[in-house]
């Protein structure tokens, strides 16, 4: 029987139970990984992990018995990958479950940005006056250009959604050049530098890793179609907030709809809280209460398969040797993605 520290947060209680008939469960907090006061960190074998705390040599000599940490979630940017497989310990992530809902907030962002969603919410929260001054008009989608920078598979639900949902013009880039089986009407794959200067909204689908930490600055966003829209519901750190503030403060942006900021909660004073064509949600893409279930029954399932000897469905670090010689017959994808 091994020790399961549930961090951060709770599952579903079926999702415990399903732990509890062969492992011990606790709980702690982001706090108690850094501080190390809880007798639960030291004697865990596994870890799942709600929320995102960075994990670090420092963590993780705080728990000197751990083998699998699952995130429930995609992202693992705060994870020292090194750090873990120097250790023996493997990570584990929940890719694939939470494209549909991430994608649908983005199309739900890229509606609110051209519509002037903000506008028009601040002109209701201020009384509806018949004298005030109508919101700004919005804009059509339809024959528009939506440029994604990345194509997984998020960018790709994107891109179903908004060619056939809006009748949408689609340009996309990726490291990996243009991409066989996507088409849609529209430029198709294009080079950052051109897609930027084309689209006349540009959402991002990256993780956040040392080449794409602040890969949208200044230089990207002067180079962006007057009067277009930035779009993340990717990872904060791929923007430079600074450039964006100036950029949107300028006009060279017409607006910007973010679910994801550099810090988070951001500083109540953060410029981009307090500008009136900015849209933000607070980093929920993942929110429906089906996504969630999905992404916690795979952290579980992975954290079972580790502690049962065999090759976890969606590792993204090192993984144990196979001791069974099988892991489950129906392992979810292991497509990885930004969330």
């Amino acid at each position: 029987m091994a020790r399961v520290m549930i961090i951060g947060g709770d599952l579903p209680v079926d999702l415990t139970a399903r732990l509890q008939v062969e492992h011990e469960v606790g709980y702690g907090t982001h706090a108690d990984l850094r501080t190390g006061r809880h007798a639960g960190i030291a004697s865990a074998e596994a870890m799942i992990l709600i929320g995102q705390p960075a994990i670090d040599d420092e963590v993780l000599a705080k728990a000197p018995r751990l083998t699998v940490i699952a995130l429930r979630a995609v992202g693992y940017d705060k994870v020292d990958l090194e750090a873990c497989a120097r250790r023996g310990v493997t990570v584990c992530n929940t890719p694939g479950v939470l494209s549909r809902a991430v994608a649908d907030l983005t199309v739900m962002l890229v509606l609110g940005a051209v519509r002037n969603l903000r506008g028009a919410i601040d002109h209701v929260s201020d009384g509806w006056s018949r004298g005030a001054a109508k919101p700004a008009l919005g804009a059509d989608l339809r024959g528009k250009t939506i440029g994604l920078v990345g194509m997984g598979g998020i960018a790709r639900e994107v891109a179903h959604s908004c060619a056939e949902g809006f009748g949408m013009q689609i340009a996309y880039t990726s490291r990996s050049g243009p991409v066989e089986d996507i088409d849609y009407p529209g430029p198709g794959w294009l080079p950052l530098t051109e897609l930027l200067a084309s689209s006349d909204i540009v959402s991002l689908h990256l993780p956040h890793t040392p080449d794409t930490d602040r890969l949208i600055g200044q230089a990207e966003l002067s180079a962006m179609r007057p009067g277009s829209f930035l779009v993340n519901t990717s990872r904060g750190a791929l923007v430079d907030e600074s450039a964006l503030v100036d950029a949107l403060a300028q006009g060279q942006l017409a607006g910007a709809a973010l679910d994801v900021l550099a810090q988070e909660p951001p500083d109540p004073n953060h410029p981009l809280l307090h500008l009136d064509n900015v849209l933000i949600t607070p980093h929920i893409g993942s929110a429906t209460a089906e996504t969630r279930r999905s992404m916690a029954e795979l952290a579980v399932q992975n954290v079972l398969q580790v502690l049962a000897g065999q090759t976890p469905a969606t590792p993204v670090g090192p993984a144990p040797p196979t001791s069974t010689g099988a892991p489950d017959p129906t392992p979810t994808s292991t497509q990885r993605g930004p969330r």
